[in-house]
């Protein structure tokens, strides 16, 4: 049971055997056989495969996957291993416009799927907090293999699917499948300010260009996620200490 559980998590990741087991620094027949149930992990590889799967040892132990979960204008507890988000009517109006605008200007790139996508509403928000020292949409991002991932994202997709608003495909980019998000609407652009829109356009031709594994990589440089336990969130107050690489104000003129 405990050989199957791994290997659902590692499907639902879409990592490979060969990955893991570069992680876990044995040879893909050893770590195949931890999948089919014929050796247990040592401790150090539990510990490690909990943190590519972006659980606690403790979850990861008891085969059981923390579960989080995004309500829409209804306020939730955070519980234990639990991740439970509450988006206020403001904060997801905000994450709706923003998301149409960044779809209307480069969700038709081939390169543009849903990884690609966390990423930039991740440095939109960060970029813009580090900027101005505000949220633009407040998201919650949680660290995990592929980089910073919006919790709320997946739960504001099908909202905005059952309205209309949205519709997402799955293409193909080059030998790899990924999911498409297509406009169906305008953004209302009076819910974001000139300086909104003008940081996002500046976001996204910095880096609408990188396909999922330049823009992941690129992610994992950047402090706040370095900074963050896996699965958990990220501090937006950590993008103060990002070095030259990343940071976006200009503190030399503040001085």
């Amino acid at each position: 049971m405990f050989g199957k559980f791994i290997q659902q998590q590692r499907a639902k990741r879409n990592m490979t055997q060969a990955y893991l087991a570069s992680k876990l620094g044995i040879s893909r027949p050893t770590y195949m056989q931890i999948e089919r149930g014929e050796r247990e992990p040592k401790i150090s590889e539990a510990k490690k495969l909990a943190a590519l799967f972006d659980m606690s040892l403790e979850s990861f132990l008891t085969i059981k996957e923390p579960k989080r979960s995004v309500t829409l204008e209804k306020e939730l507890v955070k519980k234990s291993d639990d991740l439970q988000i509450r988006v206020t009517k403001k904060n997801l109006d905000k994450f709706k416009q923003v998301l149409l605008y960044v779809l209307g200007k480069v969700g038709s790139k081939p390169n543009v799927g849903e990884t690609v996508l966390h990423k930039l509403l991740y440095f939109i928000d960060f970029d813009y907090y580090e900027k101005f020292e505000e949220n633009l949409m407040g998201a919650t991002f949680i660290k995990n293999h592929h980089g910073p991932t919006s919790v709320e994202f997946g739960t504001i997709v099908k909202d905005m699917q059952e309205q209309g608003e949205l519709e997402a495909v799955k293409s193909q980019y080059f030998k790899y499948s990924q999911k498409k998000c297509l406009p169906l609407k305008r953004p209302n652009l009076e819910i974001l300010s000139a300086r909104e829109i003008g940081h996002i356009d500046d976001v996204l031709a910095r880096l609408s260009d990188k396909n999922a594994a330049e823009i992941e990589k690129y992610s994992h440089e950047d402090i706040p996620w370095k900074s963050a336990q896996d699965g958990k969130p990220l501090s937006y107050e950590s993008v103060f200490y990002r070095d030259e690489r990343y940071s976006v104000r200009n503190y030399d003129d503040e001085l």
